[in-house]
C-alpha cells in the first residue's frame, strides 16, 4: 500500500437518501459499477469514490473530499490551533482505517482519512474518477493561510484569464501546490473568492470536481439521469467545466481538460 503525503485528497463519497437511484444516477453517468459489501464505486474494478445510505436527514446531501493524514487525532489538533474546528472527531471504520470531519476558517467542510488495510483512490484524474477540489470561501486570506499552515499548500493567484474562477462567476482565484503531488497525476487543488456575484446565502464549501471526456456530452447525460445544472458549461484555463446537481440534490463539478491524459493510479 502507497502511503500518501499528508494532505493530498485520498477519498470522496457521497451520503444520499435513495442509495439505489444514486447507483443509477453515477452508474450511467460514469459508468460506475459497485462493490456490493463496501459501499464504494469502482471503475473497471478499482476504486473511485463512497456512495453511502443517509441515516441522519438531518446532515446535508453532498460529496465530500477526504485528505490524507498518518495520524488524525494530532492533525485535529493542528486544525484547531490554525483556526479551523472538528465537526467530527476521529473515529474508528474498521478496514477503512480512522475518519473525521472538519472545517477550515471559513467553514468549508472537508474530511480526513488516516488508512486502513486499503489507501482510498486507485484511480483519479481520468473520465470518471475524482481530479479537483476548489474550497469556495467568503474569507480567502484566513483561509490560505490555514492551509498552508495545516497542510503545506503553496501557490499563487491565478492570471487574468483565471479571475472567473473554474466553475462560476466570482474573483480572487487561487491555484494551490500540494505536498506529495506527482507532475502530471490528473489531481488539483484551489481556491475562489464566494463574491457578490455567487447567491448571498451560498456559505464557504468543498466542491468535489470528475474529470469526464467532454464536458457537454455529461451535462446533457446529468439532465436525462434526472439531475440539473447548476452553473452551464464554460471554459476555463483548466479545462471546460460545469457545475451539476445529481438526482437527489448534491453538487458535484465535471471537468474535461484539454489535451489531458489520464493517469493510471492514484
Amino acid at each position: 500500500m502507497a502511503v500518501r503525503t499528508e494532505g493530498t485528497p485520498c477519498w470522496v463519497d457521497a451520503q444520499l437518501p435513495d442509495l439505489r437511484a444514486g447507483k443509477r444516477f453515477y452508474g450511467g453517468l460514469f459508468g460506475w459499477t459497485f462493490d456490493p459489501d463496501r459501499d464504494e464505486a469502482l471503475l473497471r474494478g478499482r476504486r473511485v469514490a463512497g456512495l453511502l445510505p443517509k441515516r441522519d436527514g438531518r446532515m446535508p446531501t453532498t460529496w465530500t473530499v477526504y485528505l490524507a493524514t498518518g495520524n488524525a487525532g494530532t492533525l485535529a489538533a493542528r486544525i484547531e490551533a490554525a483556526g479551523g474546528r472538528m465537526v467530527m472527531a476521529p473515529y474508528p471504520v474498521g478496514p477503512f482505517g480512522v475518519l473525521a470531519l472538519a472545517a477550515d476558517p471559513g467553514g468549508a467542510v472537508f474530511g480526513l482519512r488516516q488508512a486502513g488495510d486499503d489507501d482510498g483512490f486507485e484511480l483519479t484524474g481520468e473520465p470518471g474518477t475524482f481530479c479537483r477540489m476548489e474550497v469556495y470561501t467568503r474569507r480567502p486570506d484566513a483561509v490560505d493561510t490555514f492551509y498552508a499552515a495545516v497542510f503545506g499548500y503553496s501557490g499563487g493567484r491565478g492570471g487574468p484569464g483565471e479571475e472567473a474562477g473554474d466553475t462560476g462567476p466570482g474573483s480572487g482565484r487561487r491555484t494551490w501546490s500540494l505536498p506529495g503531488s506527482r507532475t502530471g497525476d490528473g489531481t488539483s487543488a484551489g481556491r475562489t473568492v464566494i463574491t457578490d456575484d455567487f447567491p448571498a446565502e451560498m456559505p464557504g464549501h468543498v466542491l468535489v470536481h470528475f474529470a469526464v471526456a467532454d464536458c457537454d456530452e455529461a451535462c446533457a447525460a446529468a439532465v436525462r439521469l434526472g439531475g440539473r445544472i447548476a452553473s452551464p458549461a464554460r471554459d476555463t484555463p483548466h479545462g471546460r467545466v460545469a457545475v451539476l446537481h445529481d438526482d437527489q440534490g448534491a453538487r458535484f463539478a465535471v471537468l474535461a481538460r484539454t489535451g489531458s491524459k489520464p493517469s493510471g493510479t492514484a
